[in-house]
């Protein structure tokens, strides 16, 4: 069962307290700037940890400004899309709300999901481009900003392979903050390479069911306030485990791949 750290008594509470019941996700942006968008790529993460627990999700964005700058880059970064809040009605009679919200930030009352800050440095520079494998818009990273929308300290960001900048975000816990750095995106971009690559050499052979174990271990880490940085340590516990069949390590990729949305089966077929 997802539980979820509430930023405003510090005390966890159940993301889905009814069983089916319908919970909303509702991510709450002031405008364009790194922080919205992990605060929208945080939400992303929360819709799908709900879903792979069978939960039916509103997902909803509530922002101030520049809302078509904030969801082409959210596009751009794989986030899925959100409705609009001021044109959502009054509910659908969901049995949770989850306001998704940068630590100084406001939302009305109800559970917190804190965000904590992004900073980032002048020397990230540019990711590497890369040709987009992906559909805009359909929940995995691709080039997919309209021209013309002017992006700011972004707009580098993204005008490359987004799915890097995607992982060095969720590098870190939700609670922590990030500082977007060269040597963060190296990091990012180096493991992304290894996990597509590999991922791609795991589906030539026979496929095997993801370990009882291997699932039990990745479930714990999402469902513990959304532990994403858990997931990845058990991915890469799963790339070195020597008794692991290589099937079912592709298998156990493609499995938390529905949570990271990382598209990390991106390469298959790739290799000669």
């Amino acid at each position: 069962m997802l539980r979820i750290i509430d930023a405003q008594t510090g005390e966890p509470v159940e993301a889905a307290p009814a069983r089916r019941g319908l919970t909303r996700v509702e991510a709450h942006a002031r405008g364009l700037d790194p922080t919205a968008l992990r605060v929208l790529l945080v939400a992303d993460v929360l819709v799908r940890a709900l879903e792979l627990g069978g939960t039916p999700v509103w997902g909803l964005l509530a922002g101030e400004r520049q809302q078509a700058e904030l969801r082409a880059a959210a596009a751009a970064l794989g986030v899925r899309p959100l409705e609009d809040r001021s044109a959502a009605g009054p509910g659908l009679g969901e049995r949770q709300i989850l306001h998704v919200v940068a630590d100084e930030g406001t939302a009305p009352e109800g559970v917190r999901v804190g965000v904590a800050a992004v900073e980032v440095s002048a020397v990230a520079g540019r990711l590497p481009r890369e040709p987009a494998a992906a559909v805009p818009g359909e929940g995995v990273p691709g080039e997919g900003v309209p021209p013309g929308l002017r992006l700011g300290p972004l707009g580098p960001l993204l005008d490359g392979d987004p799915a890097v900048l995607r992982l060095a975000l969720l590098s870190r816990r939700r609670s922590e903050p990030v500082r977007l750095d060269a040597r963060a995106l190296t990091e990012a971009r180096e493991t992304l390479d290894r996990w597509r690559g590999i991922v791609a050499e795991w589906a030539r052979q026979p496929s095997r069911p993801v370990p009882d174990e291997v699932r039990a271990r990745l479930r714990a880490a999402w469902e513990d306030d959304l532990d994403v940085p858990g997931v990845l340590r058990v991915l890469r516990w799963v790339e070195g485990e020597p008794e692991l069949p290589d099937g079912a390590r592709f298998e156990t990729y493609v499995h938390a791949d529905r949570l990271l949305g990382l598209d990390l089966a991106r390469d298959l077929g790739a290799l000669p």
